[in-house]
């Protein structure tokens, strides 16, 4: 079964690398595809991981959209600019990936 998270801060392929890399690590989770321009997370597994799926974007700096304000917000931003580097370099090591 597949479904969509809507998240905040993508912003390019590196964000798309870091997200997929650690949503793949997840047991309920068989595929991740990320449409950057929509802000949209689809994922193919079991739709009771959906909460853990949503914590991990979130930890990552991805949080479902609505889902934080304020100072919370501009912290997920910078965790998103961390992960989206980091998503940069692994891609910049494996451009197939």
């Amino acid at each position: 079964m597949t479904y969509s998270i809507a998240v905040e801060n993508i912003k390019c392929g590196g964000c798309a690398n870091s997200i997929r890399h650690r949503l793949l690590n997840h047991a309920l989770v068989e595929a991740v595809t990320i449409d950057v321009e929509q802000g949209a997370v689809r994922i193919q597994g079991d739709p009771a991981g959906r909460a853990q799926a949503v914590q991990a974007l979130t930890a990552l700096g991805y949080p479902e959209v609505g889902s934080v304000e304020g100072f919370k917000s501009a912290a997920a931003k910078a965790k998103s600019f961390v992960s989206c580097a980091i998503g940069r370099v692994d891609r910049a090591g494996n451009p197939g990936g």
